[in-house]
């Protein structure tokens, strides 16, 4: 073999200083021996530098036995010829080719004899000191190179055969110690032992490993069948580890009997359980012969103990237990245990604590939790029935039965009429926050809360419409003090929250459009603009055609407006008979009011005439259009002498009239003021009741009592005193009378039968012939309140009695529609 490589010229001074640096070079590895650590770092690479820079003086190749023989080998011929090329490459010519010519060894390297059983001898000596733990007589580095020379001469079979033998009889010696396999000694002090036994042959390993390095990066890397030194070692270990079934038993025992120990609150050394579990894992025996009776265990301890704490705790006492056994298994899981058993761990516990009790926890813990509203242990609870499988599907399904079960104690029992809507909005903000905080505003959650609660709300038909309705005219009435306009907002908020449950959306309709009529006409509106923000949520909650009317009553008030002023100017103009009296007339389309029946009373001159002026000036500006004057909603300011000062009433027009019968005759009885007012018999006991019998008693009645009965005598009260000048007394007019409120479920009544019959004939028209169970369920589909199909067959028969519709002659059950 050669080579051919051009040289280019090389100064002077830069070769002098080349020349010395590789003399220094070679003159520091001729002055400095090798560690022990060196030699195990260096290697095959080092072996085989040194044998090529080693030369004899007639220049053939010796085998390198420097460490054997103890002879020395210098390097200065190696540097002369170095040095003499250097020479001769500075004095050769530009563009001069140098041709370097490369030789094989003539003759290989050989042992001396017996050097290969001297040196098993002396390798065997070292292993056993170090298994003994014994002082070694030769340095590591001098074992090291031993190594190196066997496994350079294809003796490392041998060798790694030798050294596997010497491991096994030590790993057998041991394994047979009568401390162990006997079995009066403590389990504590075994697995002390062991532990110890383990760490030790660790660590002497590591020091042979280290010693029989080389042969570890050689022959077992070019071999895959064989195990590494260390692998050869564990292997070992392993065998006769699990062989001895008696020490592999009772090291199990020893760890299952800590650990049960730690579980019961004693404290252990979790260092040798770990060192011990890390021994199993490095013989990879953990899985087969630990965790399988460790997760054993652990399900017959948790099963008996949960069914005894089942029935000592109370269920938040017996979650706080369960989340401290689950906190604990974890530090197990972080401290000792392998990863792998983290799974089957924690599932066999939850299983255990939770999910065998999953049932019993819930019918025994939950509607208290709930009922008292205790946000932590229900966080907790949730948290942990979110770990088993259907915890929370149970958990929502009984959640959702106890607000069915709660709500419908709310609304079903009419003794809680007064304070439903309240309970139910505090129920319903006292559900949301556990949703939100408790739940994590889990959206299954969220649908059970909205379902239980549309159905509960339903179970009781129209009160709760009408109820809600009435809560509703409470909030948006004058008078209600302490409220804010960004609190009353957020209540109106969530009476839509609740609104969007009722079914009979008709029902709150009617009650609602009554109400705002009163607090419209009486003046008793807290605020327009908290009344159109209600009207705007109903329009985007129900549509424009729910919310027309309501929005017609509002068009109403402020044409009136416009019309009283106008008025005010004409009368100022033309009549000075009204110059003494404020009319306000409120001038209502019939189709956006509530309907009210005419009634007829006396009104005394004063009142008449100025009605008269309107009329024929309302009429001159709107001709073809007819007045109906509707008393019952009106009131009147009077100002009253009493002895004790001048006092103005704010009172109904009712009790004006009853009140200026006084200025005539100081004395009256009942008849006599029937018969001069002409006022229906139950209104006027009202009337006369909240003159003579309220908070403020501007008249007196004779005998003394709360009801008005025929021939009471009513007197002018002119002791009567109050700190107020102005004095509202028209409270009544704002209160509902079962005769009203039975009017308006009428009419609730009423209106759907038009709507039944409505939807019927449309379907009919739409289908011309349909049977009686297809027409039915498209009655069910169009309808926006509940009803029964009894009422539905009752309006088809009605429109057959009609003949809007007919019975297919040859099918009964068969309807055809009548053009």
């Amino acid at each position: 073999m050669s080579a051919a490589k051009k040289y280019k010229p090389m100064d002077t001074t830069e070769l002098h200083e080349n020349t010395e640096n590789i003399a220094a070079c070679l003159k520091k590895a001729e002055n400095v021996a090798p560690t022990a650590a060196a030699a195990s770092n260096l290697g095959r690479s080092a072996f085989a530098a040194q044998n090529m820079n080693s030369a004899s003086t007639n220049g053939e190749r010796l085998p390198n036995f420097s460490k054997l023989g103890g002879s020395e080998i210098r390097t200065a011929s190696t540097t002369s010829n170095l040095l003499n090329r250097m020479g001769a490459i500075h004095n050769s010519k530009p563009g001069d080719v140098k041709k370097i010519v490369i030789k094989n060894f003539k003759d290989k390297p050989t042992l001396p004899d017996n050097y290969s059983k001297d040196t098993y001898v002396k390798l065997e000596e070292a292993v056993i000191a170090i298994q003994l733990s014994k002082p070694i007589k030769y340095s590591l580095e001098e074992l090291y190179q031993a190594v190196v020379n066997m496994c350079s001469h294809k003796m490392d079979a041998q060798l790694y055969a030798k050294l596997k033998e010497l491991t096994e009889q030590h790993v057998k010696r041991n394994i047979k110690l009568k401390e162990l396999t006997g079995g009066s000694m403590d389990k504590l002090i075994l697995l002390e032992k062991i532990n110890h036994w383990w760490l030790s042959f660790c660590q002497q390993m590591i020091m042979i490993r280290s010693i029989f390095l080389y042969m570890d990066r050689t022959y077992v890397l070019q071999n895959s069948t064989i195990h590494s030194i260390w692998d050869m070692g564990l292997d070992l270990f392993r065998i006769h580890f699990a062989q001895n079934s008696v020490v592999q038993k009772r090291t199990v025992d020893g760890l299952l009997t800590l650990i049960e120990k730690e579980r019961q609150g004693s404290t252990v050394d979790r260092g040798l359980l770990k060192s011990l579990v890390r021994m199993l894992c490095d013989l990879q025996i953990y899985t087969s012969s630990f965790e399988e009776k460790f997760l054993d265990a652990t399900n017959q301890l948790y099963k008996a103990e949960s069914q005894r704490k089942m029935q000592e705790l109370e269920v938040p006492e017996y979650l706080q237990h369960v989340n401290k056994r689950l906190a604990e298994e974890n530090e197990r899981l972080r401290h000792y245990l392998d990863s792998s058993t983290k799974h089957p761990l924690i599932y066999n516990v939850e299983k255990e604590l939770l999910a065998e009790h999953l049932t019993s926890i819930l019918q025994k813990g939950l509607d208290s939790l709930l009922e008292d509203n205790r946000l932590s242990d229900l966080t907790l609870l949730y948290g942990l029935l979110s770990r088993v499988k259907n915890g929370t599907s149970e958990l929502c399904g009984n959640f959702n039965g106890f607000i069915k079960k709660k709500g419908r104690t709310i609304v079903i029992d009419p003794e809680k009429d007064k304070s439903m809507v309240q309970d139910l909005l505090d129920f319903k903000d006292k559900m949301d926050v556990i949703v939100r905080t408790c739940f994590e505003h889990n959206e299954k959650f969220t649908n059970s809360l909205r379902e239980a609660f549309e159905f509960f709300i339903n179970q009781r038909a129209n009160k709760p419409a009408e109820l809600i309705a009435k809560y509703v005219d409470m909030k948006l009435r004058s008078g209600n003090k302490g409220t804010t306009d960004e609190e009353l907002e957020k209540t109106l908020d969530k009476i839509m929250v609740l609104f969007r449950f009722i079914h009979g959306k008709d029902v709150f309709e009617a009650f609602y459009k009554k109400d705002l009529a009163k607090r419209l006409l009486v003046g008793k509106s807290a605020s327009v603009d908290s009344e159109k923000s209600m009207l705007s949520k109903l329009k985007q909650e129900c549509g424009g055609g729910f919310t027309s009317k309501l929005e017609g009553m509002f068009k109403d008030m402020e044409l009136s407006r416009d019309i009283n002023i106008a008025f005010r100017g004409h009368a100022l103009s033309n009549n000075r008979d009204v110059h003494n009296l404020d009319l306000c007339v409120s001038i209502l389309t019939m189709g956006y009011w509530p309907t009210y029946a005419p009634t007829e009373v006396t009104m005394p001159p004063q009142f008449i005439n100025p009605q008269q002026i309107f009329n024929k000036f309302y009429l001159e500006k709107h001709s073809g259009r007819k007045l109906q004057w509707q008393p019952t909603l009106g009131n009147c300011m009077l100002r009253a002498q009493f002895d004790a000062g001048p006092k103005e009433l704010l009172v109904s027009l009712f009790q004006a009239l009853v009140l200026l019968l006084f200025n005539d005759k100081p004395v009256l009885s009942y008849e006599e003021i029937l018969a001069a007012t002409l006022i229906e018999d139950g209104e006027l006991r009202r009337t006369l009741q909240s003159l003579a019998c309220g908070r403020a008693r501007v008249i007196t009645k004779t005998p003394k009592g709360r009801e008005i009965l025929d021939g009471d005598q009513f007197d002018f009260n002119n002791e009567f005193t109050n700190k107020l000048f102005r004095i509202k007394i028209n409270q009544i007019q704002m209160k509902e009378t079962n005769e009203e409120q039975k009017a308006t479920e009428e009419r609730v009544f009423q209106d759907r039968q038009y709507q039944i019959d409505a939807a019927i004939v449309r379907i009919m028209k739409m289908r011309k012939t349909l049977s009686h169970n297809l027409l039915i369920t498209e009655l069910f589909n169009q309808l926006t309140f509940p009803v029964k199909p009894a009422d539905l067959k009752k309006r088809i028969e009605s429109l057959i009695d009609r003949d809007y519709m007919e019975r297919d002659k040859d099918n009964q059950n068969q309807y055809n529609y009548v053009a």
